[in-house]
């Protein structure tokens, strides 16, 4: 059986922390009944350990910038490195991974139009030993960021998990 890190009542909070961050104290106290003062401290204890940090979700369409691609990528050996420090400072890259069965690298990039992702891919051959990589363009974001952001669902991940459907 897995061991989780918390309680489920304190699973219960990072929930609702999860599903809308800027969630009032007191209106996070009424939905699990935890008092503020509590809920102050834990969210307090919590950072830098459950929660790695605070951050707004962003339609990139609304700023203009409409070609998304997630990029799976092996390069040589001798260019990890190099590449790793290119992918974490490059202005176009929203997410980056290092990944395994046979890639080096996941990176998701963001630019206003395809030419741009394009030129950004001829950057990376030409800078790096490129051995295979595969482009993935996204038409269409369906879930993000959903995993433990539903108290509905903590039942189902917790300990006392029980042989039931999923509520709908």
């Amino acid at each position: 059986m897995t061991s989780y890190p918390l309680p489920k009542k304190e699973l219960l909070i990072i929930s609702h922390l999860r599903n809308n961050a800027r969630m009032s104290l007191t209106r996070l106290s009424r939905e699990t009944k935890v008092p503020v003062s509590t809920l102050f401290d834990k969210i307090k204890q919590y950072h830098g350990s459950f929660i790695q940090k605070y951050t707004a979700l962003i339609n990139f369409q609304a700023f203009d910038f409409h070609a998304r691609a997630h990029i799976i990528i092996k390069v040589n050996k001798n260019d990890r490195q190099k590449l790793k420090e290119f992918i974490l400072h490059h202005k176009h890259i929203n997410s980056a991974y290092r990944i395994n069965n046979g890639y080096d690298y996941l990176i998701e990039c963001v630019s206003e139009h395809i030419k741009e992702l394009e030129d950004f891919i001829e950057e990376l051959e030409q800078k790096f030993r490129i051995e295979a990589l595969h482009v993935y363009h996204i038409i269409e974001d369906l879930k993000r960021e959903a995993f433990l952001s539903n108290p509905a669902y903590l039942e189902y991940i917790t300990p006392e998990h029980t042989e039931k459907p999923l509520p709908p």
